[in-house]
């Protein structure tokens, strides 16, 4: 068995991948104060509550946009685990050519989605991860990451208004039945929320008109992240939601970087 972490700004996703079957996942807050200790009596409160033997993960691999954190869970995994996870970033072995100014920009997140997307489907794609922030990520057909877009998140969005507006208060995101609203909630609502779905759609669309003057057929879009479900009802741009897309595509690379270890590299 594999333990797949992500590591995101707000929620930390973990998963275990028995081959290719995903057996177990779990969310945990993102906290950097949190020592190596806590995480792992956590983590391994998370193996017993699922009745899953934490000694039988023969392997870890960590992706990350939060710095701070890699201290306490490389240790954690080393210590709990008695394993050397495989982290991703530079000279990791991912099957996608990265087409960005600086790959090194290119956050783990990012590259792991587009793994997964490009392993399942093999086409030109549109990866809309609806984080923290959210972000649109262009893969044509041969596997390369042509780049994207990185916008606020829904959250974000809803927060700022609250905070920065004296007299708004923080709102359930939850779609209004109209767009025009009859009080301050819905509103605020039917901004944030149909506000959104104009921007997936409007950058999908422009996505979509730029690769395909590049040669690429109509790219697919497939939506991940906590919120795709609520944008993807109005959207009807993106074709699919996958919340498991990026566990997917950690078990990929580990598998590749496995198989690099025995020579492959």
């Amino acid at each position: 068995m594999v333990l797949l972490i992500d590591v995101g700004n707000t929620n930390i996703v973990l998963g275990v991948f028995d081959k290719d079957n995903l057996i177990a996942d779990w969310r945990l807050s993102t906290d950097a104060k949190k020592t190596s200790d806590e995480y792992g009596i956590e983590i391994l409160q998370l193996f017993l509550y699922s009745d899953l033997e934490y000694k039988q993960i023969k392997g870890v691999i960590i992706s990350s946009v939060v710095p701070n954190i890699m201290y306490s869970l490389e240790h954690l995994i080393r210590k709990y685990f008695k394993l050397e996870p495989v982290i991703v970033g530079p000279g990791i072995k991912t099957g996608i050519n990265i087409k960005y100014d600086n790959p090194k920009e290119v956050g783990a997140d990012r590259i792991v989605n587009a793994v997964a997307a490009h392993y399942e489907h093999k086409r030109p794609i549109i990866i809309i991860d609806f984080g923290t922030a959210t972000t649109f990520c262009a893969v044509n057909k041969n596997g390369d990451y042509l780049g994207g877009t990185i916008c606020p998140g829904i959250k974000i969005s809803s927060e700022a208004l609250f905070e920065r507006a004296a007299k708004l208060p923080r709102i359930e995101l939850a779609k209004p039945s109209s767009i025009i609203g009859k009080n301050t909630i819905t509103s605020m609502q039917a901004g944030v929320i149909y506000g959104y779905v104009g921007q997936v759609k409007y950058i999908v669309s422009k996505m979509k008109k730029e690769m395909m003057e590049l040669g690429e057929e109509e790219p697919f879009v497939i939506a991940t992240g906590g919120l795709a479900t609520l944008i993807a009802e109005e959207a009807r741009c993106i074709d699919k939601i996958d919340p498991l897309l990026t566990l997917k595509g950690l078990n990929i690379i580990y598998k590749k970087n496995e198989e690099s270890s025995y020579g492959d590299r």
